[in-house]
C-alpha cells in the first residue's frame, strides 16, 4: 500500500507542479507562487523517499518512517497548495504538523537503518 500511495503522490506532485507553472501562471500572487513552489519542492522528494522505504523490504521503522514522510508531506503540501489558491491563512498553522511528520519519518528511517544496517 505504501508503494502504491507513494507512487500516486509522486505522480500528483509532478502534475501539480506543472499545473502551477503553466495553468496558474499569472493568476497566483507572488506569495501564492512561493507557496506552490515550496509545496512541490517538498512533495516530490518525500514521495520518492517513501517509495524507497516501501521498496526496501526492510519493514519496521523504515516503513513506518516512509508512511510518516508521505503523510507529513501530504499535510505540508496540501495546506500550502490550498493557501495559494485562496484558502484561509490559518491553514498555515497546520503546515508545521506536516513538517514534524516528515522530520519524524526521517528519524525513524535512520533508526531503522542503524538497527539493521
Amino acid at each position: 500500500m505504501l508503494i502504491r500511495l507513494a507512487a500516486l503522490f509522486g505522480f500528483l506532485s509532478v502534475a501539480l507542479g506543472a499545473f502551477g507553472a503553466h495553468a496558474l501562471e499569472g493568476t497566483l500572487t507572488t506569495e501564492g507562487q512561493d507557496w506552490w513552489h515550496t509545496a512541490t519542492l517538498y512533495a516530490l522528494p518525500h514521495a520518492a523517499a517513501a517509495l524507497a522505504a516501501g521498496l526496501s523490504g526492510r519493514g519496521g521503522n523504515i516503513v513506518r518512517g516512509g508512511w510518516l514522510l508521505l503523510v507529513g508531506a501530504l499535510i505540508f503540501s496540501a495546506t500550502l497548495y490550498a493557501m495559494a489558491l485562496g484558502a484561509p491563512r490559518w491553514l498555515g498553522a497546520v503546515t508545521p504538523i506536516g513538517g514534524i511528520g516528515m522530520l519524524v519519518g526521517w528519524a525513524l528511517i535512520a533508526l531503522g537503518a542503524a538497527k539493521n544496517p
